[in-house]
């Protein structure tokens, strides 16, 4: 579903940043990517979202050149990917039931027919009872639960999530990841970027570690 082969990214005329990226995910598979602070895992993340190109080498979505895409081509192909960003990225003049909901509402489906498994999801995540609260009042922790609610909520044939459970407490951190491993049971590639060590200890999956600007995989 996505590789890279070679990949090199630097800004502007300075060292490159990752050199020689060479990685796939296959359908389906689960992996986490780790390694120091700095290292580059968001960047990594941005790469595969198409928010950033390379500065060399190939990147291939969805058995696709991203190098040949037409701007017009883009949008489509990030609808496939769900991404949970650091900084969460919700609307503050929408509730968390509409932030949640938005990537159906903008599929054109009618709310009748989601309003169900968006609450059900926000139960789920425990924000059952934060339906209708503006994202300024929510803590860090909620934030950050209603942003993987929205990343999860259509059911994406990628997830990429960057530090998903840096702003939860141990308990909670464990049902995400089960929500993640059930997301990826029903076909959904996943790659968490993390540098908690007891999180990817609970899963016998794939990690990909990145240091100096290099890769390291070990499945």
């Amino acid at each position: 579903m996505i590789r890279f082969e070679n990949v090199g990214l630097r800004y502007g005329m300075g060292p490159e940043v990752l050199r020689d990226i060479n990685f796939n995910i296959p359908s389906g598979s689960f992996q986490f990517l780790t390694g120091p602070s700095g290292a580059g895992k968001t960047t990594l993340l941005r790469l595969m979202f198409l928010a950033l190109k390379p500065t060399r080498g190939l990147i291939t979505i969805f058995d696709k050149d991203t190098s040949l895409l037409a701007c017009t081509e883009m949008p489509r192909l990030r609808k496939r990917i769900g991404i949970v960003f650091q900084d969460f990225r919700l609307l503050d003049h929408m509730t968390t039931y509409e932030n949640v909901s938005l990537p159906l509402h903008v599929r054109g489906r009618e709310e009748a027919t989601y309003r169900a498994e968006v609450e059900e999801l926000l139960h789920w995540v425990g924000l059952g009872e934060r339906l209708n609260v503006l994202p300024p009042v929510l803590s860090g922790g909620e934030k950050q639960r209603a942003a993987i609610a929205r990343a999860l909520i259509d059911q994406p044939e990628i997830l990429l999530a960057d530090e998903p459970t840096g702003n939860v407490d141990p308990p909670l951190a464990r049902r995400l990841l089960r929500l993640f491993v059930e997301l990826n049971r029903l076909g959904t590639a996943v790659v968490i970027a993390t540098h908690d060590l007891s999180l990817m200890d609970q899963l016998d999956a794939r990690r990909m570690i990145l240091d100096n600007g290099g890769l390291m995989i070990y499945d």
